[in-house]
């Protein structure tokens, strides 16, 4: 059931809520992508204190999905390789209008396909 209400908020939203680790006090708006009713991000600062190196060093974290706050893992996906195609068209269909295009493209190139994660929600 709360798999299906944040597929749902993902599918219908461009910004999701991610606080990476359980220190962190804010949460950050970034993109993320369903591909096989399963959730992907991808980082787009590449910096040392990124959510996406925060969750390497801690996979666990919140997802809030409008006033609801969802428990994460992250992982990198084993299948990564074999999705990249697929995320790259979600990313590239999703957020395909305005000032959104160029960000799209940049986020399908491989020094941000190499930090792709999923996002497992916790029951």
């Amino acid at each position: 059931m709360k798999k299906a209400l944040v597929l749902n908020y993902i599918k219908t939203n461009n910004l999701i809520g991610i606080k990476a680790g359980l220190q962190r006090q804010t949460f950050l708006d970034i993109w993320m992508v369903i591909v096989n009713n399963r959730i992907f991000a991808r980082s787009w600062g590449l910096s040392d204190k990124s959510w996406y190196n925060s969750f390497l060093q801690d996979s666990t974290g919140q997802l809030k999905c409008g006033d609801t706050i969802f428990n994460i893992k992250a992982i990198v996906p084993a299948n990564k390789n074999n999705l990249t195609s697929e995320i790259n068209n979600a990313y590239l269909k999703k957020y395909n209008t305005g000032h959104n295009i160029p960000y799209a493209k940049g986020i399908i190139e491989p020094k941000h396909v190499e930090k792709t994660l999923e996002f497992i929600i916790e029951e």
